[in-house]
């Protein structure tokens, strides 16, 4: 079903562009007009809060999301929303340890922090680290939407990719952080549109009760999954344990997120965003779950899958409203507009933070190390937009590119979850322990991420095990097999690392890093020496460490002024027993 998308739905399409590049415009020309660096990169750090809670959110609600949660709850069932109760979890975990730690330090890199704790060496490190990342993730968040509308709408991949690329980097580059944030909020609200347009259609269809029902028919609603088994796809550990640890590395060590959450004025103002998301959040990802189970209703006896309508399930979102709301104009348009958003903010996230990242870990260090001077604040404006751009022109290079590197589409996805447990193992060593030193911790980080890739990259893997699917309710299911169901081998054939959850490679990664790190950094103490944690800087730690490096310091800086004070008693008492006395003459 191809070429369906009709006159009216262009038009809402380029009027939500034209929406996003205007926001753009207006904070280009509004306020400071953009011309200082604290105004580009961190909107002056006077955001009211609830844009950034919406921003928090879209920052990685990407289309890849949208399309590929959907596709999740239709192809592997329910149990996914489990995730949302990590969120919950973890979300004070990640305001009150690591948010005031960011806090205190008001760098604009988040990396900066790495390089007072530990040294320039882990900054760098962590900074490339997540520099590659990123400029995959950009790529991979153009061209995945591209080609699952491309096969459904007659958009192609080409103007796809383009009109989302360079909208994207218009407003970003000339608006800054206000720009980012606003179009964020304006996003979200069409995010929500697309998904609930699904979920309405489908309910006038069949009806709630009906879509549950056909759902629970296909094995879709069970929830009670309490395996331990970390070989188990999804259940409530894999999910509650592995969630949280993404959740964590995205939301309380990521430079996207600690940069907006330095957009408000004080501490209080970004824990309040930072809860006001969880249920932003939430609400989105469990709309988009059902709508999952909202297209299985249509589809339950009539895979377009095994009846090769489409070529792959992310596809089944944008073919289910070109099928059933494709007749009405302007509805296809909308929702297209919804995946597009999502991408536009998911990439305008990472071009900000990315050229935050780029002036500051990179460029100035430079620029002081060859001119023996700092970089004027006028000429860190004009490089950091000059940036942004580049990343811009980068990000749409690499979607291009994507469509020729086959399994490196899904590689750069995994790449995106695997560092993520890692790079939060770097922090937290650094922030949650006095022991951890420069080498211990790189040692650590490389040891995290290399178990982490191999379990993403091991061979072979066994294949996802799919719930049932049919085409015996098609028109000509005759000609078709009945199920499409592949065949699977006993998993235990494969090796067991291969076999656990891909939720697990952040964890594991986490605890490798952590462990190594901790471990190595004891041993390099024992042979070199340990930094007393009393003249480490408690700002560089977590509040309940910090408080207790305080007192100590206060402690030993008072225990020092009583034996300076004694000192210098003691050499006046000296001074005035061995004074010479003269007598006059005569």
């Amino acid at each position: 079903m191809i070429g369906l998308f009709g006159t009216w739905d262009y038009v809402v399409l380029l009027l939500v562009l034209l929406i996003s590049s205007g926001i753009g415009v207006y904070y280009r020309f509004t306020g400071g007009k953009q011309k200082t660096v604290q105004e580009y990169l961190l909107a002056d750090k006077n955001m009211p809060v609830m844009p950034v809670a919406f921003s928090l959110m879209a920052s990685f609600m990407s289309s890849i999301t949208l399309l590929g949660v959907s596709s999740e709850n239709y192809t592997f069932g329910l149990q996914f929303i489990v995730i949302n109760i990590s969120y919950g979890i973890f979300t004070p975990i990640a305001a009150y340890l690591y948010l005031p730690v960011f806090f205190r330090l008001q760098a604009t890199s988040a990396y900066e922090y790495l390089e007072k704790r530990f040294g320039n060496a882990c900054r760098l490190a962590a900074s490339l680290v997540y520099t590659t990342q990123m400029v995959l993730y950009m790529g991979v968040a153009l061209y995945a939407p591209a080609i699952a509308l491309e096969a459904v709408t007659g958009i192609s991949q080409l103007a796809a990719i383009l009109s989302v690329g360079i909208v994207c980097t218009f407003y970003s580059t000339i608006g800054g952080m206000k720009a980012v944030l606003m179009t964020d909020v304006f996003q979200s609200l069409l995010m929500f549109a697309a998904v609930f347009s699904i979920i309405i259609c489908a309910s006038m269809d069949v009806g709630i009760d009906g879509i549950w029902e056909l759902a629970t028919q296909g094995r879709r609603t069970e929830l009670l999954n309490f395996s331990i088994d970390p070989t188990e796809r999804h259940s409530w550990f894999t999910l509650i344990i592995g969630g949280g640890v993404t959740f964590l590395s995205l939301y309380a060590v990521n430079q996207t997120q600690v940069q907006r959450y330095l957009t408000v004025k004080s501490l209080k103002s970004a824990q309040t965003a930072l809860w006001l998301n969880w249920p932003i959040l939430t609400l989105l990802s469990l709309s988009t779950s059902f709508a999952g189970l909202a297209i299985y209703s249509k589809y339950h006896d009539c895979d377009p899958v095994c009846a090769k309508q489409i070529t792959n399930r992310d596809q089944l979102m944008p073919y289910y409203v070109i099928d059933t709301m494709g007749h009405i104009p302007g509805l296809a348009g909308l929702f297209v507009a919804g995946i597009f958003s999502a991408a536009l903010s998911s990439i305008s996230a990472s071009l900000n933070s990315l050229a935050a990242v780029t002036i500051e870990d990179y460029y100035k260090p430079l620029y002081k190390k060859i001119w023996k001077t700092d970089l004027p604040d006028k000429a860190i404006n004009i490089r950091t937009k000059f940036i942004a751009l580049s990343y811009g022109i980068v990000s749409i290079a690499v979607a291009f590119m994507a469509q020729f590197l086959g399994g490196v589409l899904q590689a750069s996805l995994t790449i995106f979850g695997v560092i993520g447990g890692p790079l939060l193992g770097l922090f937290s060593l650094g922030m949650f322990t006095t022991t951890a030193n420069q080498k211990g911790a790189l040692t650590g980080l490389i040891s995290g991420i290399s178990i982490a890739l191999w379990m993403a990259y091991g061979e072979p893997k066994p294949k996802d095990k799919i719930l049932p699917m049919t085409v015996m309710g098609c028109p000509d299911y005759l000609n078709a097999t009945a199920t499409c169901m592949p065949e699977y081998q006993d998993d235990g054939e494969y090796f067991w690392l291969y076999r656990v959850s891909y939720l697990y490679r952040g964890v594991m990664g986490l605890i490798v890093t952590c462990v190594v790190g901790y471990l190595s950094s004891y041993i390099v103490n024992q042979i070199c020496g340990a930094q007393d944690p009393a003249t480490m800087d408690p700002n560089l730690f977590i509040p309940p460490l910090a408080r207790k490096l305080e007192k100590q310091y206060d402690k030993n800086l008072k225990m020092h002024e009583t034996k300076i004070a004694t000192i210098s008693k003691e050499e006046d008492n000296f001074n005035h027993r061995g004074q010479i006395v003269d007598f006059p003459d005569g």
